[in-house]
């Protein structure tokens, strides 16, 4: 089983970094777009939920590099998040997490900005306009309580340490008290007795009651969409550091095993677990987000355990390094080739595919914050 050593983790971040540096003239007052069209990604207003991303990977490459190109660039996004949440810019979602996180609070966290400290509070203002109590978690998406929409998702999970944050600078309870509550509705109802994971769950808007779960992106709402189960992974570790639950550890392992079962041999996932083998596009990204959780998750298991998964996740990063990092700018200006964004599928007829065998700008983040985390001692921004 080949594994990214060090050295190999701190060229490949090297070469991520130059291209980033590369794309800084495009791509500080606009962002990239969600997902690259032929490999190259257009340039973007600071809309949907992935700007970022964007923000995050110039925040990683400072701290790698100190190169202060990178910070001037991501502090000039910061005051872009804070218009977009002052102004309530495409915001009526969960997703201020994957905005503000790598975006706002890692610059809090990097360099103490009051600008990008007063973004993400509201973000997490934002964020808990969403809760729901009847049911206890954050409704994802649609107008508030909407019957049709009145659910969670697996994604959420990596929303919380916004509000985790929030209780901490601020001293608030109400903040955590909501991460908690959605974090135990999520650990009760998103895992099936298999251990593959629901993309969205479903509650009656009436009482409260659990009532099924769905698909939005996967193969078929039986199966475990690659990019869900990994943000199980993820998510999962997340919630046991904030908590202490016990019950996270306990389905940290369950997830993530069920998704290192399911890998084909090259290790690099098809978009949906459904699948081992055949010509279905693989999703880079879900490789980079599990094997990110499998090292959050490690120094809280016994060693021989955290050596096994630290294993696997360097075994991961080998196989996006080899098979789908960009290391030439004339292929792509993006990191990691071979996501998905959103595949349609005869079970799950979603309108159109979007960002088949492309990059994505979550995949080329959690790419980046991997390699950090196998070349430093890291200090997250979650």
């Amino acid at each position: 089983m080949k594994q990214l050593t060090n050295e190999a983790a701190r060229a490949a971040l090297d070469a991520a970094c130059g291209i980033l540096h590369g794309n800084l003239a495009e791509f500080t007052d606009k962002f990239q777009s969600s997902n690259s069209e032929h490999n190259f990604y257009p340039p973007s207003d600071n809309v949907e939920w992935t700007t970022g991303f964007c923000t995050g990977e110039y925040w990683l490459a400072w701290e790698h590099t100190r190169d202060d190109a990178f910070k001037t660039a991501a502090l000039r996004q910061v005051d872009s998040f804070l218009d977009r949440i002052e102004r309530k810019i495409d915001v009526d979602h969960h997703d201020m997490g994957f905005l503000y996180t790598p975006s706002c609070v890692a610059a809090y966290k990097l360099t103490g900005s009051e600008t990008a400290r007063r973004a993400a509070l509201l973000a997490a203002d934002q964020l808990c306009s969403r809760f729901r109590e009847k049911g206890q978690f954050i409704q994802a998406w649609g107008p508030n309580n909407a019957a049709d929409n009145y659910r969670l998702i697996i994604d959420c999970l990596l929303n919380l340490p916004l509000l985790y944050w929030a209780s901490e600078v601020t001293g608030d309870p109400h903040y955590r008290d909501i991460a908690v509550a959605h974090t135990r509705t999520s650990v009760q109802n998103l895992v099936r007795p298999d251990h593959s994971t629901y993309h969205t769950f479903f509650f009656d808007p009436e009482t409260g009651a659990p009532l099924r779960g769905a698909t939005r992106q996967g193969y078929r709402d039986g199966s475990a969409w690659a990019r869900g189960q990994a943000w199980g992974v993820y998510g999962m570790a997340l919630s046991y550091r904030y908590t202490g639950d016990e019950a996270c550890i306990r389905l940290f392992r369950q997830v993530t095993d069920y998704f290192l079962e399911h890998l084909p041999a090259d290790g690099v996932p098809y978009w949906d677990l459904e699948f081992t083998s055949g010509d279905e596009p693989r999703d880079s990204s879900a490789s980079a987000i599990a094997a990110c959780g499998m090292l959050e998750m490690a120094p809280h298991l016994p060693a021989e355990e955290a050596a096994r998964y630290t294993a696997e996740a360097r075994r991961l990063a080998a196989a996006l390094v080899d098979t789908c990092a960009v290391t030439d700018p004339a292929v792509s200006n993006g990191l990691l080739l071979h996501g998905v964004y959103a595949r349609c599928s005869p079970y799950n007829p979603i309108p159109r595919d979007r960002g088949v065998d492309e990059c994505n700008t979550w995949g080329d983040y959690f790419y980046m914050e991997l390699l950090t985390r196998l070349t430093s001692d890291w200090h997250p921004y979650w």
